[in-house]
């Protein structure tokens, strides 16, 4: 559900209740109450008002079981004492009327706090539990990516994630120079085989991969990756960084915030508890666990390390023009800085004298 959504359901539920607080106060207010057909209509629009307040959308959230005294609040207007209430106030003159008035206040109150909580609870499930933020070495105005940090997460999405999660955006040759030399790259590509053509005789033939090619697809389409993973598709992971919300930190949590289910929570066969996913539901198992990776720098594989180090490279896949874009920069903001001089040393020195100097005309009869 979107934000747009959950407001327009408080308002309208706030409405309901404005319009029921409304209506009634206004039948109130007459010193006696009417007779005969009157009353009927009277009594008709009342009911009319009541049932559109039952019928607003957070009126039967399970939400309102967080708040005892709003549970209480909507059972007494459906059982009717309410308006009951309200006819015992019409003999009461100016007194029943302030008393009423201090309902109405209160309804109000009562109103707006449900409507807001149930946008916070909602918006809450939808999006999952706030990942926290952490110090990213790379997000500071002068640094850098860590390259030693990028290969070893390139090992770990190659060990652990390409066997279900595509990179179609990168090629081989975006590695060299970044993680690995020319000649490391070449002999990586390779070792894939890609199919090419057509050739002379108008088939199509595999060959080894090169410089040029992108990485592999783990699944022909994206039936064959849905069959292979309960219906679940994979996302493609090269701009997951920029396409998720908080991205790094997202990915960061939800690769390290596997949980046991909390009391009360049930989870289906083939699913997976992970509080940072929206629902909580995951198909996707854990992946990263101590010792899955045997680094070639000797660094301990541990899961908050490979989780650190794939996101940095999931992050210079989605950016790799970071550094030279800081770079570009700061070679503007300098020669925008001298340019700065020079437009303060015109208008000081050259404009000033123009704008502030006066002219004073003699009339010659």
């Amino acid at each position: 559900m979107s934000l747009g959504k959950k407001i327009r359901i408080g308002f309208d539920g706030f409405g309901r209740i404005n319009r029921f607080i409304t209506g009634t106060a206004g039948q109130r207010n007459h010193s006696k109450l009417p007779s005969g057909n009157d009353a009927l209509k009277n009594k008709d629009a009342e009911q009319e008002i009541l049932g559109g307040l039952m019928d607003a959308p957070f009126a039967s959230t399970p939400y309102v079981r967080d708040f005892p005294f709003l549970e209480e609040f909507f059972a007494y207007v459906a059982s009717g004492s309410y308006a009951g209430a309200l006819h015992g106030l019409d003999g009461l003159g100016s007194a029943g009327s302030k008393s009423f008035r201090a309902l109405a206040v209160i309804g109000a109150g009562v109103s707006g706090l449900l409507s807001f909580a149930t946008l916070a609870y909602s918006d809450e499930a939808e999006h999952g539990l706030e990942c926290p933020s952490y110090p990213w070495p790379h997000e500071g105005i002068l640094s850098s990516y860590d390259h030693a940090s990028i290969r070893r997460g390139h090992q770990v999405y190659q060990q652990v994630c390409a066997s279900c999660h595509s990179m179609s955006l990168v090629s081989y040759r975006d590695l060299v120079g970044v993680a690995y030399t020319e000649e490391e790259t070449k002999a990586m590509a390779a070792e894939i085989e890609v199919v090419d053509g057509p050739n002379d005789e108008g088939e199509m033939f595999t060959r080894p991969g090169k410089l040029s090619d992108r990485f592999p697809q783990p699944y022909a389409n994206e039936a064959a990756a849905r069959f292979a993973n309960g219906g679940a598709y994979p996302p493609d992971l090269s701009l997951i960084t920029k396409a998720r919300h908080n991205g790094q930190n997202y990915v960061f949590a939800l690769l390290t915030g596997y949980r046991d289910p909390p009391a009360g929570v049930s989870i289906r066969e083939g699913l997976h508890y992970n509080p940072y996913f929206p629902g909580g539901a995951i198909a996707m198992p854990k992946m990263l666990n101590d010792g899955a990776v045997e680094y070639e720098d000797g660094i301990p594989a541990t899961e908050a390390q490979m989780g650190k180090d794939v996101v940095s490279f999931l992050s210079w896949a989605a950016e790799p023009e970071m550094e030279e874009r800081k770079l570009m920069g700061f070679k503007w903001i300098f020669v925008l800085s001298l340019a700065l001089l020079q437009a303060a040393y015109y208008r000081r020195l050259r404009w000033s004298v123009l704008k502030s100097r006066k002219l004073v005309l003699d009339v010659v009869n």
